[in-house]
Order: structure tokens, then sequence, then C-alpha cells
């Protein structure tokens, strides 16, 4: 059965991540995800300060870039979330936005490698395993964890990249997608993943949910603005406008032009937006196409109203 979460709003000011989380928790959303974005804040303490203060949500961390975190280290952080909140934790490793990755200076030669290197070291590591790798990126001599967790996360891959989900379909237990998730995105990036087995396919989403439909598609073009740059072409190839968006891109001084002048049809394909029936109708849609979590990106200014509409896709 499909899941249904929401995300962490990266700007959230402090004093208000935990309510955001309780109040998540409380409106019945399966699942919240916090992001590690250059800039922000750190995706495990994110993790740990919302998992305190909730009672039964899963919470996602989408994702830690391999190249920032030594193996080893990372997996002391994941297995101590999943001792102290056993079965409420999923973490989502990938290679990292590159312009990111580039100014922190942990940009690899070869991301594919540093992926194909340390899931199944991170995997193994969370199990209990003595674990040896001389790899390029991933050199390991006879680690382990003195207390691996009962319950071991599920360890997803977010990528992006017929390369990259080839890889993830080979080494993860689920492929995360970045916004925009379509359901021809999400159909292609199955067929390069290629799991032999089962495999999560999670999806983000930009998404405004009103009785209002107008007030709804006004939301969402504003928090589409940065669709349609060049990072973003795996996404949006798919799409049978995909080259009418990249001329309206090409044409537009500023992204809130672009914006602006996105087609009605263009912004309900993008997003989860419009009235609750609407809503679920695209939940579902991205459900028949594979996606077994849609997690929701809350548009508009205020994110605790956004929130309570949200919810009334549940």
């Amino acid at each position: 059965m499909a899941t249904i979460g929401v995300m962490l709003p990266r700007d959230l000011t402090a004093g208000r991540v935990l309510d955001y989380a309780r109040r998540a928790d409380a409106l019945g959303f399966d699942e919240l995800w916090v992001v590690e974005d250059l800039g922000f804040r750190g995706g495990v303490a994110q993790a740990a300060a919302v998992l305190a203060v909730t009672e039964r949500i899963r919470v996602g961390v989408g994702l830690l870039p391999a190249g920032a975190r030594n193996v080893a280290f990372a997996a002391m952080e994941v297995a101590t979330l999943a001792e102290l909140f056993p079965g409420r934790v999923d973490v989502c490793v990938g290679h990292g936005m590159p312009h990111w990755m580039r100014a922190a200076g942990a940009w690899p030669t070869s991301p594919v490698t540093l992926l194909q290197e340390y899931v199944p070291a991170l995997r193994g590591l969370l199990r209990g395993d003595h674990v040896s790798v001389e790899g390029r990126y991933v050199q390991l001599r006879d680690v382990a964890l003195e207390c691996p967790p009962a319950v071991v996360p599920d360890i997803l891959v977010g990528v992006r990249g017929p390369r990259s989900l080839a890889v993830s379909g080979a080494v993860a237990d689920g492929t995360v997608l970045a916004e925009p998730v379509t359901p021809e995105y999400a159909r292609a990036a199955l067929g390069h993943i290629a799991a032999l087995g089962p495999h999560r396919l999670v999806g983000y989403n930009a998404a405004a949910v009103a009785s209002d439909r107008a007030a709804a598609l006004d939301a969402a073009r504003a928090a589409l603005a940065w669709i349609g740059e060049p990072d973003w072409a795996p996404h949006l190839e798919p799409l049978p406008f995909a080259a009418d968006l990249a001329a309206l891109r090409a044409a537009s001084a500023t992204r809130a032009d672009f914006a602006a002048a996105l087609p009605e049809e263009w912004v309900r394909q993008l997003a989860v937006v419009g009235t609750p029936d609407a809503a679920r109708a695209r939940v579902a849609e991205l459900a028949d196409a594979g996606v077994s979590g849609t997690v929701l990106l809350p548009a508009g200014p205020d994110p605790f109203a956004a929130l309570s509409s949200l919810a009334t896709v549940l």
C-alpha cells in the first residue's frame, strides 16, 4: 500500500521545527522526511530531534551525501537512530548536488563508484558484520559496530540519471526521486533501476491543496519556479511537453516570470495540486506508476497552514 509523507521545510525557523513534526504526527501522515541541503541543517540531528518528540510517524533522512561522510561514522549515526527509535527510521544516501559538493570539496571523481562501494558497506555495518573493503573510496579494515540495531533501517539511494539509478537498483532497498516526480518519470526511473527484488520508490513532489482550485494552482506555481533548469533534465525528458517547457524557461527573464507563465495543465502534471479529491487522484496515479511513497513538499507562505491542507488528502 502506498504511503503519504510530508517534508520538513529546510528553512523553517528552529523554534517551529518540533511543533511541525508533532503536528505532522498528529495529522496522520505516514512519514516525515528531513533534508540535508548545504547551508541549512544536518539531516541526522534533525531526525533525532523529531523522532524524540513524535510517537508513531516514520522519519526519513534524505539525503546524506556519501562523499561528505566516512561510511563507518555514518553507520554509527544511523545505528544510533535505529537503536533509539526502532522501526521508525529510513536513511537515504546519494552523491549529492554536484555544485554543492564541489563547493564543499567533497565531489568524487566517480560518484557512481562511490555509491557502489558505500551502500553495501553501510548495510553490512548496520547488520553487525565485520566489514573489510579496499575500494577506491571506501577503505575499511575489520570494522564492526559494537551495538548494531535490532531493526536495520532501509537504505535508499537518492539519485537521478540512468547509471546512478541502475546502481540504486543493484545495491539499495529503495530509491528516492527528488521533485518533480510524474508518472512518466517514475516509470522511466524504474526501467533504469531494474531491481531484481522488492524495491521502494519514494517520490518528492511540491504540493498545494485547497478547496479553491485557483488558489492551490497559484501556490504550486510559486513552488515550481526553479523547474526546467539544466540539472533537472532527467525529470522532464519523459514528459510530452518537455521541449515546450524548456523553451518557456529560456524565454523567461526571471524565475517568477517563468512560474507565472506555466499553463495549468503543466502545473497539474508537475505537482500534487488542486482540491483534496484531485490531489488524491494524482497520488493514486503515482502509485499506479510504481511510486510506493509520495512525500508532499508544502507550498505557500505558511508551512503550518499548508500542512493542515495537505492532510485533507489522507
